[in-house]
């Protein structure tokens, strides 16, 4: 367990650090140079202590030994030229074992400030060396912190994520262990402390079976995983069965470092490119645990000839080689993104057919917010055993919608996690075979997933809904409704009376939940309209992904990228129920993955609902609706709130630019963007009052904030959106960061950047709210026809008042009372919006928990609060 002292060491060492070292993975790379470097010092005086010789420190490099550093006749400069010197040439000290050469490699000191260093090597000084369990969860500490930044790639797999695959394949002693592209060794951690555990007596008097149990504990609760039931050879030969490979030289330190804090004297860990080159091909393993990178460079990687699939995606790659790497009896567990599950293009067809017919045996489906903000790709786990596969007809699908964290960017901690549950039901089916009784797992003949010979993995694709254990009947659509597929609509007329709808139109503000109005017209047309009470949604393209339902109010035309159906009798069904329904389905699952998305009528056809009698049905809509109003109304309260400062006329009145200045964002390249890195923010993540980062995030390399440290941005800076339409009061939104997460600023979003301390930015952010500032901000605004700009000197010509610091920290706070109830009401919205899917969620037979039911309860007092 991670104690007090030894956390506030490495945060006092980060703090010391940060001024001359920003980007925390430099941060991470000189902690650790400095601990290994104070370790082999320590090595050398228990040597001597024993009544040995030094050897670290020894020959020529005897003068960079600790207390030669220290030396009081020794200056500051003069430490940070030794020091600088030491690590630079430590990786050709022939003292030393090969492991910590390789630790060495490529060091260096990045920066030259002697009191910098000075403090920070005072403050390593103060570890000591030990193989205790103290110093390697302190070193896990350190990457975790710098993980949960998002500030490297390489740190990306939350370790509840990692736990819990390592539990799911349940590593023991004998087995041999390779993770491919291990990053920091967090999979091999976990593995080892897995066995540990498994094999402490002190497991036999707890509930905790798996490192997953185990890390949910408590703190007062755990104990030390001693593995005191391993014999002195089971120990040798665990150490040696761990293996991990990483393309990184950076990487490698780390993991090598990682372990050599857990007990492993002599890591094997290889700067290996796992996919281009050769040389350890041969090298099968029993256990398999990764979770590679999803991205793949221009042009697609370059491997060699012997993977049995034909690609040049870096995610098939790895798929591909960790089920070719498995000994006979070998299991796996991969993290892959969405696209290895259902993409189209023949390597992932191949790779799916292989994994179908000779490894897989379950899919386990993780919540899209997982690697939030750093990536929005949407991820799976793949689990392989070659013996189970062959035994099993079926393969299980398990789909986790709660991971213990809300899908927000902080990913806060929530009741009701999944995770368990899942570790339960794959154990059950691998070992026996039986099919589980659970709402978030079913299995699927293979024969069936091979039927169109997509070999699709999507889940839900294959879910029989008659399973659920409803007290109604379940009836398929197609026997309900009838299909409109729209039409190609193109010439429009202005003064036309008849609406036709595209996609676009159930985004206008007037149709938020019900069609309305629309922005397209045609004056006659010869097909019937979509009749009022239908509801109409995207058929076709990335659309669908929206999952976005509307209610016809109106009779419209709808064109060929959407889908309508209407009730056939609604005696039998009442549309205003169908639509609750539908507002709680995933369009996603029914739609074609070959090629372009698309739904088909069968599709919907096929789509099956309880049915319940027309009077519980009316029921049913009376209390949504009830909760609708209520949501409506913590809406408008939202949506209408707006700071309001009195302006005493007493208070000088300045030009913004006087205390603030307007930074603009870089004009970065489309092309350059990836599939996960560092969030770009864009004009659509800016609105007013609200950080919309997750509305089409785009990516950059992590390196970028290397690159471009200009144009970084962190919680608490204020954003302005510079362009817009005319007419349209789209642009001059202003928001502020609320997440501890670093971003990139894309050109035509401004950053406030105050130069005075007598101007608080909390008070900036609500007077940029105000009607006052918005009317000179679009009078300052320029442009064509239909593009409107504000330049940053139209922004900081802006008059605002300007009372004393004092009273604008006063007016800050009235406001934040005042925001206090409003998110009160954005608590409220999220509380009956759960409450509809409920209610949804009863009508399939779906109960809900005794935890459940508390934390209703709790929800409770925030209505009363309100």
């Amino acid at each position: 367990m991670l104690d007090t002292q030894t956390k506030k060491r490495i945060d006092d060492c980060r703090d010391i650090l940060v001024g001359k070292l920003p980007d925390p993975k430099a941060q991470i790379e000189q902690i650790t140079i400095g601990l290994i470097y104070k370790f082999m010092d320590d090595m050398d005086k228990e040597a001597i202590e024993l009544g040995g010789a030094p050897k670290f420190f020894s020959g020529d490099y005897e003068k960079y030994a600790w207390d030669k550093l220290f030396d009081t006749r020794v200056t500051a400069s003069e430490m940070l030229n030794l020091y600088s010197e030491a690590i630079v040439s430590m990786d050709k000290n022939p003292n030393i074992p090969g492991l910590f050469r390789d630790i060495f490699k490529n060091a260096f000191l990045p920066y030259r400030d002697p009191e910098t260093l000075k403090m920070f090597l005072k403050t390593i000084g103060e570890f000591e060396y030990t193989h205790s369990e103290k110093l390697g969860d302190a070193f896990e500490y350190l990457l975790s912190v710098m993980g949960s930044q998002g500030d490297a790639g390489q740190f990306r797999t939350p370790r509840h994520i990692i736990d819990f695959l390592v539990a799911i394949i349940d590593p023991d002693k004998g087995d041999s262990i390779l993770d491919p592209a291990c990053g920091t060794a967090g999979f091999l951690i976990s593995a080892y402390k897995h066995i540990l555990l498994k094999y402490s007596t002190a497991a036999m008097h707890c509930a905790s079976t798996n490192i997953f149990q185990y890390n949910q504990l408590p703190d007062s609760e755990k104990f030390s995983l001693k593995g005191d039931q391993l014999t002195p050879d089971d120990r040798k030969k665990l150490i040696r069965n761990f293996a991990g490979y990483d393309i990184s030289p950076d990487m490698v330190r780390l993991s090598l470092v990682n372990l050599y804090l857990h007990g492993f004297p002599d890591p094997h860990i290889n700067e290996y490119d796992t996919l281009s080159s050769e040389d350890r091909w041969n090298e099968n393993f029993d256990v398999v645990l990764a979770n590679p990178p999803f991205m793949s460079p221009k042009g697609g990687i370059r491997p060699h000839k012997k993977f049995t699939i034909s690609s040049n995606r870096s995610e098939v790659l790895f798929v591909d080689y960790i089920a070719e790497h498995l000994n006979p009896k070998g299991k796996a567990g991969i993290i892959v993104p969405e696209g290895v599950i259902f993409q189209s293009g023949t390597a992932y067809k191949d790779l799916r057919k292989m994994l179908v017919e000779n490894y897989l045996y379950a899919v386990v489906s993780l919540p899209a917010g997982v690697f939030n903000p750093y990536s929005g790709v949407k991820t799976s786990i793949l689990l392989m055993d070659k013996d189970i596969a062959r035994q099993r007809n079926e393969i299980l699908f398990v789909k986790i919608d709660n991971d213990g964290y809300n899908l927000g960017a902080q990913r806060a901690a929530v009741k009701g996690s999944q995770l368990e549950e899942a570790i339960a039901l794959t154990h059950e089916f691998a070992t026996s075979g039986e099919i589980p009784d659970s709402l978030i797992a079913h299995a699927v003949l293979r024969t069936e997933i091979a039927a169109n010979g997509d070999y699709n993995l999507s889940g839900e694709r294959y879910r029989l809904t008659e399973a659920r254990k409803s007290d109604f009947p379940i009836v398929s659509l197609g026997d309900l409704i009838k299909v409109d597929n729209g039409r190609v609509l193109t010439e429009f007329q202005e003064n036309g009376e008849i609406p036709c709808i595209k996609v676009s139109d159930m985004n206008l503000p007037e149709n938020s939940s019900e069609i309305v109005t629309t922005s397209h017209w045609v004056k006659e047309t010869s097909y019937p309209l979509l009749p009022i009470n239908s509801i109409v949604f995207p058929k076709r393209g990335a659309a669908i992904a929206t999952n976005k339902k509307r209610f016809t109010k109106i009779p419209c035309l709808i064109d060929n990228n959407c889908m309508g159906i209407s009730v056939i009798d609604e005696e039998k069904l009442n549309p205003k129920y169908l639509f609750a329904f539908m507002n709680q389905f995933d369009l996603s699952s029914i739609s074609n993955s070959a090629g372009i998305a698309l739904i088909n009528n069968p599709d919907i056809k096929g789509v099956k609902i309880p049915l319940p009698p027309l009077s519980i049905q009316e029921e049913i809509v009376a209390e949504i609706e009830g909760y609708q109003k209520i949501i409506d109304g913590a809406k408008a309260v939202v949506a209408n709130y707006k700071p309001k400062i009195d302006i005493d006329p007493d208070w000088e009145m300045v030009e913004l630019g006087e205390h603030c200045k307007i930074k603009g964002g870089n004009a970065f390249k489309s092309t350059d963007y990836v599939d996960e890195g560092v969030l770009l923010i864009r004009m659509g993540n800016v609105k007013q009052m609200f950080f919309d980062w997750e509305n089409s995030p785009s990516y950059l390399p992590f390196n970028y904030l290397d690159d471009y440290p200009n144009y970084v941005l962190e919680k608490g800076d204020l954003l302005i959106s510079m362009t817009g339409t005319v007419g349209k009061v789209d642009y001059g939104n202003v928001c502020q960061i609320d997440l501890n997460e670093r971003f990139l600023l894309n050109q035509r979003v401004g950053k406030f950047e105050i130069q005075s301390n007598q101007l608080d930015r909390e008070y900036l952010y609500f007077v940029a709210q105000t009607d006052h500032f918005r009317k000179q901000l679009f009078a300052n605004a320029s442009g064509g026809v239909r593009q409107a700009n504000i330049s940053n000197k139209g922004i900081e010509s802006i008059s605002i008042p300007f009372p004393s610091i004092e009273i604008q920290r006063q007016i800050v706070a009235q406001i934040e009372k005042e925001q206090t109830l409003v998110n009160a009401n954005k608590q409220l919205i999220e509380i009956f919006e759960q409450k509809i899917k409920d209610k949804i969620a009863k009508v399939w037979g779906v109960e809900k928990t005794v935890e459940e039911t508390l934390i209703i309860a709790a929800e409770l007092e925030v209505i009363d609060n309100v």
